[in-house]
């Protein structure tokens, strides 16, 4: 399976490609606003494991620092 993510300023040409697509036999969605914001997450959260261990006192006062 493969996978493709469209983003356009036009929501008529991005309905007509969900159109074609349906009638070409292709399985395609709109996503919401909250889907897209949880695949993003997901990405970011994949991205940024490390393995290590962080020491949760010590990331917290980082925090505290920055700002």
């Amino acid at each position: 399976m493969a996978t493709i993510l469209l983003t356009s300023d036009s929501k008529k040409d991005l309905d007509l490609i969900l159109q074609l697509a349906k009638k070409i036999g292709i399985d395609a969605k709109k996503l919401s606003p909250d889907e897209t914001e949880e695949i993003a997450l997901s990405i970011a959260i994949k991205k940024g494991r490390t393995g290590e261990y962080t020491d949760t006192d010590s990331f917290l006062k980082k925090l505290d620092n920055a700002g």
